[in-house]
C-alpha cells in the first residue's frame, strides 16, 4: 500500500459449457443466447491461463507484529504475537517481540478466509426473492422473474461498464468480510491483471493448477475441454477441479441423470471439488467420497432456491473434506461469515453438529487443502504468506468468536503482508501514513475504515468510488457493500 498503487483483477477463462446447459438456459434452446450474459455464464476454465505480469509490491515500510488471540494450526492461543516481515509470517510467539512495532489489536487473529464457490460478477446485484421453490438450477435459470432481475441487467452491465468493474466491486465486498481468496471469477477478469483478492482457481503462487466447469459436457459439445482437464489431473498438473453438480432437490430426475453422467464421464477424481451436490443421496455421497472427491457447500442459496440443501453431514461422515462458498448475492449469503452460520445450523438440524474449530477450518485450512494451496494458505504459520484477518473479540473462545462474527467485526485484512483494508488508525500506522488515488476512507457499519484497491503496484486500478460510480450510472439498483 502506497501512493497511487494498483492491483490486477483476475484472468480470462476458456469457454467451456454444455449444449444441454445452454438449451436449459434459453427457452428456445438456441445456443446463440440472448445477449452477452448467456455466453459469459457458460465459461469455465479448461486450459492453463497465461501467467500474469507481476508488478512491484507496496509492502508496509517496516516489519510489524499483531498482538491478540491467535488461531494457529495447533489450536487457539488466548494471547500471541504474529510478526510480519517482507510479506510473510516471520514469527509466531507467546512472548512480545522487542525488535518490531507491536499493534495491540485486542482481537482475534486468524488466516484470511477462503470462499470456494462464487460468481463474483453477479455480486453487484441485490438479493433476489425467488417467487417459488424450484426442482433444479435449470428451472430457475429459465424463469422470467430471474431473467428480468438478473440476466437482463447483467446484459446491460456487460456492455456499458468497463471490463473488470463488476469483479472489482465484488472483490471489495469479499475483502471487507475477511475473505482473501475467492473462486469463480470469469470473463470479466483478465490474465494480464492481478486481482484484488486471490483468485484461487487461477494463477496462484507461480502456477495455475485449478480448472472449473459450470456445466458438464453433453455429447461432443464441451467434451474436448473436459478431456483436457481430465488429462491434466491424470498428469498431476491439476490439483483442484471445481464442477457444479446436481444442484436441485433430492429425487429430481434431471439432477439424478446429471450425477450418473458425471460418474460415467470419469469426473469423480481426488482433485474434484463438487459444488452444491444438493440432490445427491447419502449413497451418492459415499460413492464420490470413495473416489476421493471433496464437497464445496453453499447451504443458504440451496435453501432459498430449493427448500433443502446438501446432506453435508453424511458427506462428512463418509470422509469427504467440506468447504463453504457464499455462492452469489442474488440467492446466497451476503458474506462467507454469514454462510458459516447457516452451515452450522443446518449441520445441527441434520444430526451432525460441528465444533466451532471444525467450522473455522472449513473456511481456512480445509479450504486451502481443497484448493491445492495448503502449503501456502489457510494457516497462521511461520514462512506462510501473511494473509491475515483481525476480528473484534466478543467471546472468550477464539473459534467461537469467529463463528459469531459478521463483516462489521472485521478490523484488519492483510494479503501477502500488504495492508488492504482496516481501521483507519491502524491502516495509517502500519502503512507509514500511505496516501494515493486508490486509498480511500470509508464508513463501514459505523466504523471509520480505510481501503486500498491498488496495493499491488501500478496506476491503472480504479478506486472503489470510481467503480461504484461506473456501476450505478449503468444500473442504479446495485447491491450495497456495507449493508
Amino acid at each position: 500500500m502506497a501512493g497511487a498503487v494498483s492491483r490486477r483483477p483476475g484472468a480470462p477463462r476458456t469457454a467451456a459449457g454444455t449444449k444441454s446447459a445452454l438449451e436449459h438456459w434459453e427457452p428456445n434452446g438456441s445456443r446463440g443466447g440472448r445477449g452477452p450474459f448467456a455466453k459469459a455464464y457458460a465459461r469455465g476454465i479448461t486450459d492453463e491461463l497465461p501467467e500474469p505480469t507481476r508488478r512491484s509490491r507496496a509492502l508496509p515500510p517496516a516489519p510489524f507484529a499483531l498482538h491478540g488471540a491467535v488461531v494457529t494450526p495447533d489450536g487457539a492461543w488466548s494471547s500471541g504475537y504474529v510478526t510480519v516481515a517482507n510479506g510473510v509470517i516471520d514469527r509466531l510467539s507467546r512472548r512480545k517481540p522487542s525488535d518490531v512495532a507491536v499493534l495491540e489489536t485486542d482481537g482475534v487473529i486468524l488466516p484470511g478466509l477462503l470462499d470456494l464457490h462464487g460468481h463474483p460478477e453477479f455480486n453487484v446485484f441485490a438479493a433476489w426473492e425467488p417467487p417459488k421453490l424450484y426442482d433444479n438450477r435449470y428451472a430457475w435459470r429459465r424463469s422470467k422473474p430471474y431473467q428480468a432481475l438478473v440476466r437482463d441487467p447483467q446484459n446491460v452491465l456487460l456492455t456499458q461498464v468497463p471490463p473488470k468493474t463488476q469483479t472489482r466491486y465484488s472483490e471489495v465486498r469479499a475483502l471487507v468480510g475477511g475473505v482473501t481468496g475467492i473462486q469463480g471469477a470469469s470473463g470479466a477478469s483478465s490474465a494480464s491483471s492481478e486481482p484484488l483478492v486471490r483468485n484461487i482457481d487461477q494463477w496462484a503462487f507461480g502456477a495455475h493448477r485449478a480448472r472449473s466447469l459450470i456445466d458438464l459436457p453433453s455429447g461432443t459439445f464441451g467434451k474436448e475441454g473436459f478431456d483436457r482437464i481430465m488429462q491434466r489431473i491424470s498428469d498431476h498438473d491439476v490439483t483442484a477441479f471445481y464442477v457444479h453438480l446436481s444442484e436441485g432437490k433430492r429425487g429430481d430426475a434431471v439432477s439424478a441423470k446429471e450425477f450418473r453422467h458425471f460418474i460415467e464421464l470419469g469426473a469423480a477424481t481426488p482433485a474434484t471439488n463438487i459444488i452444491h451436490g444438493s440432490a445427491l443421496t447419502a449413497d451418492d455421497l459415499r460413492e464420490v467420497a470413495d473416489a476421493g472427491c471433496r464437497l464445496v457447500w453453499s447451504p443458504q442459496s440451496n435453501l432459498r432456491l430449493y427448500g433443502e440443501t446438501t446432506l453435508a453431514g453424511d458427506a462428512i461422515a463418509a470422509g469427504m473434506p467440506v468447504a463453504l462458498g457464499a455462492d452469489w448475492l442474488p440467492s446466497g449469503s451476503t458474506s462467507l461469515l454469514g454462510e458459516m452460520k447457516v452451515a452450522r445450523r443446518e449441520l445441527a438440524r441434520q444430526g451432525h453438529p460441528v465444533t466451532a474449530a471444525d467450522l473455522v477450518a472449513m473456511v481456512t485450512s480445509v479450504a486451502a487443502q481443497m484448493a491445492g494451496l495448503g502449503e501456502f494458505l489457510g494457516s497462521v504459520a511461520v514462512g506462510r504468506p501473511a494473509d491475515l484477518v483481525v476480528l473484534e473479540r466478543h467471546h472468550n473462545d477464539p473459534y467461537e468468536n469467529v463463528c459469531l462474527a459478521d463483516p462489521s467485526w472485521v478490523e484488519l485484512v492483510c494479503i501477502g503482508g500488504d495492508v488492504t483494508y482496516g481501521r483507519a488508525d491502524w491502516f495509517g500506522q502500519l502503512s507509514g501514513a500511505a496516501t494515493g488515488t486508490t486509498i480511500e476512507d470509508l464508513t463501514a457499519w459505523g466504523k471509520p475504515m480505510r481501503l486500498d484497491t491498488g496495493f499491488q503496484g501500478g496506476t491503472d486500478v480504479p478506486s472503489l468510488s470510481a467503480v461504484r460510480a461506473a456501476l450505478t450510472a449503468a444500473y442504479p439498483a446495485v447491491g450495497p457493500i456495507f449493508a
